[in-house]
């Protein structure tokens, strides 16, 4: 693939999926990012692909660009996954050493 066929992809697939994210709705967003991980690493395999075959300088800046971001979109949704997921857990007390009051306040 030559470099403008490459640029032509990149910029559609940013296109597609501005519009695809854009239409859900804000409550879906945590919870779609927590399985869209697997399509994250995907995305970073792909990237790192086209930057081993790039032949020109500026197709490979491009890529190593591609990589940095997939690289950091990766991330970034494992970390809200488990912010997201730390909601879940029990709280603990926060004075679990002090002795239970008794029903008449004492």
């Amino acid at each position: 693939m030559d470099g403008m066929s490459l640029l032509t992809i990149t910029v559609l697939a940013v296109f597609v999926g501005f519009e695809v994210v854009s239409k859900v709705s804000s409550t879906l967003h945590t919870p779609l990012m927590s399985g869209a991980n697997a399509i994250h690493g995907i995305i970073l395999v792909g990237a790192i692909i086209v930057a081993g075959q790039a032949a020109d300088p500026w197709v490979l800046a491009v890529a190593l660009l591609a990589v940095g971001l997939a690289t950091a979109n990766l991330v970034g949704g494992f970390v809200v996954t488990d912010r997201m997921l730390h909601m879940f857990h029990a709280r603990k007390a926060v004075g679990a050493k002090e002795a239970p009051r008794k029903a008449d306040g004492r």
